[in-house]
């Protein structure tokens, strides 16, 4: 099982936003870009980035997304008490 994760995220308040965003990464827009512009984590200065983690460091549904979803492409929307995420993880160890 992995214990380490690497993902990038994008938060927003609204379930249609994240779909809308979703929607966009799924016709090529760049992660790192959209989540500078839209995402209300402070992570969004940095692309997003949430660097590495370990297997419950996040919230719940996060982590469980995080540590079963395909690498590499962007899943959601994942609903938190934080608003919705669109993730994308980097690798997992």
């Amino acid at each position: 099982m992995a214990k380490t994760a690497s993902a990038l995220h994008i938060l927003v308040k609204e379930e249609k936003q994240a779909l809308s965003l979703l929607a966009q990464l799924e016709k090529g827009a760049n992660f790192q870009q959209l989540a500078k512009k839209h995402s209300t984590c402070p992570s969004g200065r940095n692309g997003g980035d949430l660097g590495e983690f370990r297997k419950g460091q996040m919230v719940p549904a996060f982590d469980k997304v995080v540590f079963t979803c395909p690498l590499l492409q962007p899943v959601g929307p994942v609903k938190t008490s934080f608003g919705y995420h669109i993730i994308k993880v980097l690798y997992r160890s």
